[in-house]
């Protein structure tokens, strides 16, 4: 993706400002009030400002002349290192590609739900309450998939295991018991991502 004109150094900080501004209003204001974000106080700054992130490719026109984010507004950078959870080292500043989160997690929009976690039974598989399951609707899954099942008319969050040759739905944690289905088990859909936010 392409990042800001290296020629035009404060754009990438104008950007971040109204990346910011767009999360809190879901909207890209007026030049008057961009003047306050971005902290100039020319508006025919602003308007050069937003012409050259809209060649940049982060926003666009509609048709009637107004200022909208793209696809690439809302992609994050991606550090050139990844982060081992080991000794620290020495991360670049400077991002050499662009990633969306949602196109991370998600594969296949129309089959895919998101699914608030509640308790601790899968903690074994880094799995915690509060998080949301990023979860692929299927009807079918493997052993050892992570799969959020209806048994005996109930939903649940577990591995998918066999046992004497009958699924069974395990566990992370010790603490909770295996889950035999006394009746049907349906598999409703595989766990292929999570998310979680850590609070401030």
């Amino acid at each position: 993706m392409t990042e800001p004109n290296p020629a035009h150094a404060r754009d990438a900080e104008y950007l971040a400002r109204l990346q910011d501004y767009y999360a809190d209003w879901k909207s890209i204001p007026s030049y008057a009030a961009l003047c306050t974000v971005f902290r100039i106080a020319s508006k025919s700054w602003v308007k050069a400002i937003l012409d050259r992130l809209g060649e940049a490719g982060f926003i666009e026109r509609t048709p009637d002349g107004m200022w909208i984010p793209t696809r690439q507004f809302f992609a994050r950078p991606l550090a050139d290192a990844s982060v081992p959870a080991g000794m620290p080292v020495t991360v670049s500043a400077t991002q050499s590609e662009y990633l969306l989160i949602d196109e991370m997690l998600i594969d296949t929009p129309s089959k895919t739900t998101l699914i608030l976690v509640k308790g601790d039974s899968m903690l074994g598989a880094g799995i915690h309450d509060g998080d949301v399951a990023v979860v692929e609707k299927r009807d079918l899954a493997e052993v050892g998939d992570i799969v959020v099942a209806i048994v005996d008319g109930e939903f649940t969050l577990k591995t998918l295991d066999k046992e004497r040759g009958q699924f069974i739905l395990r566990p992370q944690n010790p603490a909770y018991p295996v889950i035999r289905p006394q009746g049907t088990l349906e598999i409703f859909g595989v766990l292929v991502g999570l998310a979680r936010k850590y609070r401030k």
